[in-house]
């Protein structure tokens, strides 16, 4: 059980730069709702729905990070501060990134797939702050969901997303690979490419209103220049 948790805690420094030591990350808020997940998660299959809801209250109150007790969860699960929440459904795989204020959602129970409400992460992803990932849906293994994105279609083996509703950024996998890219989306050149046709419009709108106002300057230098009127100034 000890290598077990030493092991958890190196995959968790490997991805964060913050931690001077081990014992830094035992204070973590997303090592305490991980830890007491499995503890309520146990209960909750125990049919031990009270207990395994007051254990899920309680790592609430502490860590501000809502598990439910159902929620299956793999490996070395690193949920980075607070704020999140992960549906009843969800299936959460193997060396899974999420930082804050994600929400793994559910639909309607009626048109759930045989109950399944909640998202599929597959190993190796890491889902960005403010993502929305809504639905039964399935994001593949090492998967990137960008920060604020909001998915609610399955996302294909190593895509990165980005946008509401989230677009694929069409940077093949294979091309644009770590092992680990920290908050979900690449910073380099992929991304450059991806922003180049927003940033080329910017620079075309920035260009409309500098001729716009350099026009009302000009009227307006025309509209309080004097009047001549038979030869006189008027």
């Amino acid at each position: 059980m000890l290598d077990n948790l030493v092991a958890y805690l190196d995959s968790i420094r490997a991805r964060d730069p913050a931690p001077r030591s081990r014992w830094e990350i035992l204070l973590y808020p997303g090592v305490w709702a991980v830890g007491l997940h499995r503890f309520a998660h146990w209960l909750f299959q125990a049919r031990l729905y009270f207990l395994a809801r007051f254990v899920n209250h309680l790592s609430r109150w502490l860590t501000a990070i809502d598990i439910h007790p159902g929620a299956r969860i793999g490996k070395n699960l690193f949920i980075d501060h607070g704020f999140t929440v992960i549906g009843e459904t969800a299936e959460i795989g193997d060396d899974v990134t999420i930082y804050q204020c994600v929400t793994l959602g559910g639909t309607n129970p009626t048109n759930g797939q045989g109950g399944k409400r909640h998202p599929t992460v597959r190993d190796g992803v890491i889902i960005g702050s403010g993502a929305q990932v809504i639905g039964p849906i399935v994001l593949g293994e090492r998967a990137r969901i960008g920060a604020n994105a909001v998915v609610t279609d399955d996302v294909p083996d190593g895509a990165t997303m980005i946008g509401l509703k989230a677009r694929s950024t069409l940077v093949p996998a294979e091309e644009w690979l770590k092992e680990f890219i920290p908050y979900g989306t690449p910073c380099d050149e992929p991304c450059e490419e991806i922003a180049s046709n927003g940033t080329r419009r910017i620079e075309e709108l920035e260009a409309q209103l500098a001729a716009m106002r350099a026009e009302l300057a000009e009227l307006k230098a025309a509209s309080q220049a004097p009047v001549r009127r038979n030869g006189t100034d008027s």
